[in-house]
Parts: structure tokens; sequence; C-alpha cells
């Protein structure tokens, strides 16, 4: 076995070092497996082997790397041995770094293969993937939880186990663990009492209360008062450090009130008149952005159990304006002040498009592309415009493009842009070429948006097939 052998750092030294010769002509699926076999020898050789892989797999991406094929994934999900699934799920993850759960099975073997550092640290890569993520997953958070705490990093662990809660708020058991890991944090830190209470074996009693007034997240809103208070302390022992406020502000978004809200939004909109710091001003914008989703999703929530309340649509429909004009400005103003911020260039052209302000929104979505993260969202959107504007040459010769660049015909992406494309070649009077593209869409996806009904259309067109 490898991880037996004698020769074990020499041999995957020499791998390691072969694949950063081999990334750099490019031949990115050779580096990865040169990295690869270097990790059979080497399974926690963390900055010579896994974040250097890392940085191949996003360089990779950002190329139009294609992801692996259904016959790899049926391969590599599966291994004998924890090493083997560890590496088959980093094969995976490096051909994709955007499918998050190839990480999380790549922790889970970490974690069962005893590979503390490479657990730890992909761990953290997943806690900050799904922190930022639209809609996290309970799922992760728990996963996350477990894996930290059978790696004692026990205040990791309860961090997860918070997250969890609040997306399952009525699960009694996390607020449980909860508890638990708190006294497993306890007694990691060698101060717990057998005989004793033990928050009086932690010198720090507050710190300790603390632990115990989180728990109450589950089932009520104690901690979110407490974590302003706290919050409200440190900012009067120093109100002039950007974290403090920038703190404060997020503890009173959290409370989820009008009146918490619009404290947080005015403490960071003064400190911008006071500072002209940018920075504050744009967390106002998106805490005042995060205010008008809470609203929406309640306007929601009263119009489905009364479905027939204009009053409520009418509100409902009113906050949906507020927010596009809100995100609209305040993206305005970040590409206004970032000028170099590529994702706040896209962000700001959807929002064009959103008002229909297309000629606006295409230059910005042309220099957008230049972020391999986000190229071929923003050719997509680049040929949309055109599409819009009746430039139907324009829009195929960019939908074609991206096509190009971008391998994949099953996935979201590739039948978002053959869709498109075959829009525009039907506008333009091209049948043929359009029903071939909703043939091999619906051949995919049959109940893919209304391709189907196109399809037919088509067919029954004079001088159709």
């Amino acid at each position: 076995m490898p991880e037996e052998d004698n020769q074990a750092p020499a041999k995957a030294r020499a791998f390691f070092e072969k694949a950063a010769k081999v990334a750099e002509t490019n031949n990115f699926d050779y580096a990865i497996d040169m990295y690869l076999q270097g990790l059979r020898y080497a399974p926690d050789a963390l900055k010579e082997g896994h974040l250097p892989l890392c940085e191949l797999a996003l360089h990779r991406q950002g190329k139009g790397g294609k992801k692996p094929t259904m016959v790899e994934r049926m391969k590599r999900l599966r291994g004998k041995t924890a090493l083997e699934q560890m590496l088959n799920a980093e094969y995976l993850f490096a051909k994709d770094p955007d499918h998050l759960p190839y990480a999380e099975a790549m922790l889970k073997a970490a974690v069962a293969g005893g590979y503390n550092q490479t657990a730890n640290w992909i761990a953290n890569l997943i806690f900050q993937t799904n922190n930022a993520a639209e809609k996290p997953s309970a799922h992760t958070y728990i996963l996350l939880k477990d894996s930290y705490a059978a790696l004692g990093e026990f205040d990791k662990a309860i961090a997860a186990c918070q997250r969890a809660a609040r997306l399952r708020p009525a699960d009694g058991a996390l607020a449980d663990e909860f508890k638990n890991l708190s006294a497993e944090l306890t007694m990691a830190r060698g101060k717990y009492d057998a005989e004793g209470d033990f928050r009086e074996s932690i010198k720090d009693r507050e710190s300790q209360e603390k632990l115990h007034a989180q728990a109450g997240v589950v089932k009520s809103d104690d901690y979110r008062v407490r974590a302003v208070e706290e919050a409200r302390r440190r900012i009067a022992q120093n109100p002039n450090l950007p974290a403090n406020i920038f703190d404060l502000a997020e503890a009173l978004s959290d409370m989820e009130n009008d009146q918490a809200e619009n404290d947080a939004i005015g403490l960071l909109e003064n400190t911008y008149e006071a500072k002209s710091d940018f920075s504050f001003k744009q967390r106002a914008g998106l805490l005042r952005i995060k205010q008008l989703r809470r609203k929406i999703r309640e306007a929601k929530a009263a119009l489905e159990t009364d479905p027939d309340n204009a009053q409520a649509k009418a509100a409902l429909e009113q906050l949906s304006a507020q927010l596009d004009s809100t995100e609209l400005e305040h993206y305005r103003l970040c590409t206004k002040n970032y000028p170099t911020d590529l994702g706040a260039k896209f962000e700001y052209a959807a929002r064009l498009v959103r008002a229909e302000q297309y000629n606006e929104a295409i230059p910005l979505f042309q220099e957008a592309q230049k972020d391999p993260r986000r190229r071929i969202a923003a050719m997509n959107q680049t040929g949309y415009c055109f599409f819009v504007k009746g430039w139907l040459a324009d829009a195929i010769d960019v939908f074609t493009a991206a096509i190009d660049s971008y391998k994949l015909k099953d996935d979201a992406t590739g039948k978002e842009l053959r869709y498109n494309l075959a829009r525009a070649y039907e506008q333009q009077g091209d049948a043929e070429k359009a029903l071939e593209l909703y043939r091999k869409i619906a051949q995919l996806d049959f109940a893919y948006k209304d391709v189907s009904q196109r399809v037919d259309k088509l067919r029954k067109a004079p001088g159709a097939e």
C-alpha cells in the first residue's frame, strides 16, 4: 500500500511537481491525475496537493473544462477504502468545483480516513459555500456539525448546529445536540469539573452563558436579542472599529422586524456619511434588499392563506416593484464605486434587463464575460438582449459562441443556451434549424419549457418535415 511505503513522501513530491509542470501547459486533466497519484502517497498533503489541485480546478473551469461524464460519475462515486473514496470524490470535485455534493463526499471520506487537515480544509470550504448560497442546505450544516465534532472542532460544530437550527426551528433534536456540543467544547478545553455545574468550570462565565443562550435559537429569539446587546457593548467600547459597526448592523437585521432593520440601515448610512467609505453604504443596500425580500415572503404567505385578498395582492405588487428599483439603484452605485468589480457589473446588468434597459445592459454583460465564473451566463444574457432588440443574427452568433464554449448539453445551462438559440432561429424564420434544436432538447428533457409545443407547431407548418 502507498501509505506503508518508506519512499511515499518522495514519490508524492515527484507526482506533485510533475502535476504543476503539466498544469502550466494547460493539460489540466492529466495534471489532475498526477495530483491524485501524489495524494495516494500523501493523503493529507494539504499545501502540496489538495490546495494546488483546487486552484487548478478553478482555472480549468474558467477555461471551459468539461464536467465529469455520467460514466465517470458512476465509477467515481464509490471506493473500497476511505482513501479511495476521498480521491474519487476529489476527482469529481476537481472537474466540477461548483457541485457541492462532491465536496461533501470528499469530507465524509476524509473524516473516516483520519485525514484531519484535509477534512478541516474541505469542511471550511463547504461551510463558506453553504453560507453564501441563496438557499443554504440544512442537511449540509448537519453534515458539517457531525464532521467538525468528529474532528474535535466543537466551536465550529456549534456554529454549524446553529445554522441548521435556523433552517429547522421546530427540530428539538438540534437544541439537544447544541447543549451536548457545548458540553463537549467545555471538556475539550480541559476545564471540566465532573462534580459541579460545568458552566462554573469555564473562567469566562459570560462566554459560557452565551453558549447556553445560543441554544435558544431553536425555540425563541433570545439569542438574537443577546447578540444585539453584545454587539452594542462592543461598539460602545470601540465605536470606530468597522467590524463592530458591521456586527451590530447584522445583529439588528437578524431580528427581522422593521424597527431593528431600519436601525441597522440607519447606522450604516450614518457611518457612510461620516466616513465617506462606500463599504458601509453597500452593506446598507444589501440589508435594505434583505428587508424587502422578507416582506415579500410575508406578503406571499398572506396571499396563500387568502388568495382573493385584493389588498394583499396590491401589497405584493408594490413590494416587488420596490425591490426591483432598490436593487437597480444598489448595483448602479456598486458599479460606480467599484468599477473593476465584474460581479457588480453582472448584477447591475441583470437588473437593467429586468427594467428593459437593454442598451445599457449589453456593455456591462460584455465586460462581465471577463470573469470566468460568469462568462457563460453573461454571454447568454448578451444574446438575450440582442434577441429582444430584434438583432437576431447577433443573438445567434452570441448563443452559438456560448454553446461552443459550454460543451454540456444535458444540464440546465446547456438546455437554456440551445433553447434561446432555437428561439432566435425561429424568430428569424429559419424553422428548420429551430426545429432541429428543439428536437434535441426534447430528446433530453421532454418537459423543458414549451419545447414539445414548439416542435408540434413547427412540424405542422407548411413545408415542414
